[in-house]
């Protein structure tokens, strides 16, 4: 070490000149270096969700939960499987090692899901395979809020929904808290009977005029 340091006291200017490069190689590198202030990261999880409509949480968990995971059990690279079982809906939940392949692991899901499909209930709906991304979530949440009523704070929601969506690289803009507008008729039995309109005529009438037609 002592002559290493003597080494480079003798030759001075030499040490300086490999200074100098050190230091402009290091300021280049980190110029041009990529950089992202919002980083597509990978997390490790992959979550299949079903739902069969009116099924109880024991039959979905004998049913839906098990036949899943015994196909998904062989899916290389999984660390933990969770599994969840309710009324109507069950999930399994895989998580992965650090640095793993997600589209290798997507495949491989996707393979057993399909082995897996056919020892399911026929009226059980398509498992539906979710991946964990950041890049899928919403980058800019907008919030309004003023002392004015429900239907004016939803109508000024709505225009800057349609000025943000006209920006460019913007995909989509949803509403959260927008609640669809009902309209409650009572219909009087005697008014009925007084034009001889029955109640299912009231009902077709009211049907066919309540749709969207393109001009």
């Amino acid at each position: 070490m002592r002559t290493l340091i003597d080494a480079a006291l003798s030759r001075s200017r030499t040490t300086l000149l490999l200074l100098v490069l050190i230091l402009v190689t290091g300021t280049v590198a980190y110029i041009t270096i990529p950089k992202e202030s919002e980083p597509d990261i990978a997390i490790p999880i992959i979550y299949v969700s079903m739902s069969h409509e009116g099924i109880s949480p024991e039959d979905a968990e004998r049913l839906l939960v098990r036949p899943m995971e015994q196909e998904l059990q062989n899916v290389e690279g999984v660390k933990e499987m969770r599994s969840t079982a309710s009324e109507g809906n069950a999930s399994v939940l895989l998580e992965f090692d650090a640095g793993f392949d997600s589209d290798q692991a997507m495949d491989d899901v996707r393979e057993s899901v399909d082995l897996a499909k056919n020892e399911l209930p026929q009226e059980t709906d398509d498992p539906v395979i979710n991946e964990v991304n950041v890049a899928l979530f919403p980058v800019l949440v907008v919030t309004l809020s003023g002392d004015i009523n429900e239907r004016t704070l939803i109508t000024f929601a709505r225009r800057l929904r349609d000025d943000i969506e006209a920006l460019p690289n913007v995909l989509e803009v949803d509403i959260a808290g927008d609640r669809e507008e009902a309209l409650e008729a009572i219909i009087d039995p005697n008014v009925l009977d007084s034009y001889g309109i029955n109640f299912g005529e009231m009902i077709n009438f009211v049907l066919n005029n309540n749709r969207l037609i393109a001009a």
